[in-house]
């Protein structure tokens, strides 16, 4: 397991630099605060999901330009941070995503046909999320949060060695429930980790209008909890610290706060113009810091990339493609009165009242 031997960051400090492994160019960095020593096999599979993650992130977008899906996040140049931060954890340990997390849901083999069902709009999308100990997807900002840390302290009564993730962006750090769940989190020693991608826009707000402190990390030692950043473009650091945080939680370490400092190359989601408020050149500066070319070129650096690799990977990925496409094109229709069928162990009267009166006005209008 990668990781050093000892807290990422002693609580009291906060490095700005982010943890870095792989230098932009794909060179290994001279960071030895942790390990990149993985199994050729486990970097070799590093890279195949996060070419998936960005092959199915093209095929949702496509999907909704075409119709087929009511909404969708994409999360282009997120995939290092994702992959790397879900690949190092036990199946065992509890997941808590927002909305972006393609990556991390891949890495715990949700099928795109799943992922499909909850951006078309099915009432049961997310329900197999939970078969691999992941929550489902939580559209409203930071609430997710909470759950985790109450997760992660049932876990810790019931004796049980899990470590939960608390997925967010930078812009749920500026929402209360945030701060409340990182206070619970600290005053228990809860095994949670929160794990901030700072992608640098809360929809149309950029980060640094959302804090007046020198990083997100900084706001770790207020509760208490070790902060610590890492380059988000970079999966090997992203495996890294993320291992010694979840080795710190499950040895009753308590929580850590790590920031991932990464980018959104697309859109907030696909109903928003990012054109109308960043400039193209911030955005090609950090297409220069693509995290897959990154990565393969580090691959290729230590002898483990070649032509049979990436033919292998591309055959998967156009799979996965394949099998997204015929789960969501011309998928059936919901029956939208089952809604009323999964409130309660048995329906109540008042519920099948309004289950019947939706039937009867539905029948009219059909």
């Amino acid at each position: 397991m990668a990781g050093s031997a000892h807290a990422p960051v002693p609580p009291g400090t906060v490095e700005v630099e982010p943890v870095q492994l792989v230098a932009p160019d794909g060179a290994p960095t001279s960071e030895r605060r942790f390990s990149r020593d993985l199994p050729p096999e486990t970097l070799s599979w590093l890279y195949e999901m996060m070419v998936v993650t960005r092959e199915l992130d093209i095929e949702f977008v496509n999907l909704q330009r075409q119709g087929e899906l009511a909404l969708y996040a994409s999360c282009r140049g997120q995939e290092a941070a994702q992959v790397g931060a879900a690949a190092c954890l036990r199946k065992s340990d509890w997941l808590f995503p927002q909305y972006r997390e393609l990556g991390a849901f891949l890495v715990r083999a949700i099928t795109p046909a799943q992922m499909s069902a909850v951006w078309r709009g099915s009432w049961h999308g997310g329900l197999g999320f939970t078969a691999k100990q992941c929550a489902p997807i939580s559209i409203p900002i930071g609430t997710q949060q909470l759950h985790a840390v109450g997760a992660a302290m049932a876990a810790q009564r019931l004796g049980e060695d899990s470590v939960t993730v608390a997925f967010l962006g930078d812009g749920a750090t500026s929402t209360g429930d945030v701060h409340e769940a990182l206070n619970l989190a600290s005053v228990f020693a809860a095994p949670c980790v929160f794990y901030v991608q700072n992608n640098q826009w809360a929809i149309s707000v950029p980060v640094g209008r959302q804090l007046n402190a020198p990083t997100i990390a900084h706001r770790a030692l207020a509760y208490g909890m070790p902060g610590i950043r890492v380059d988000g473009n970079d999966v090997l650091a992203c495996y890294a610290v993320m291992a010694e945080a979840a080795r710190r939680a499950r040895d009753g370490g308590g929580p850590t706060l790590i920031e991932a400092v990464t980018y959104r190359m697309g859109p907030h989601t696909t109903s928003d113009d990012p054109t109308r408020y960043r400039d193209d050149a911030e955005l090609q500066g950090w297409a220069q810091r693509d995290p897959i070319t990154r990565y393969r070129n580090y691959l290729a650096h230590v002898g483990l990339w070649n032509e049979r690799l990436e033919r292998r990977v591309d055959a998967r990925a156009r799979r996965l493609r394949t099998e997204l496409r015929e789960a969501t094109v011309d998928a059936p229709d919901l029956d939208i009165t089952e809604m009323f069928d999964t409130v309660y162990a048995e329906i109540t009267p008042a519920l099948a009242q309004q289950r019947e009166q939706l039937r009867t006005e539905l029948a009219r209008e059909a």
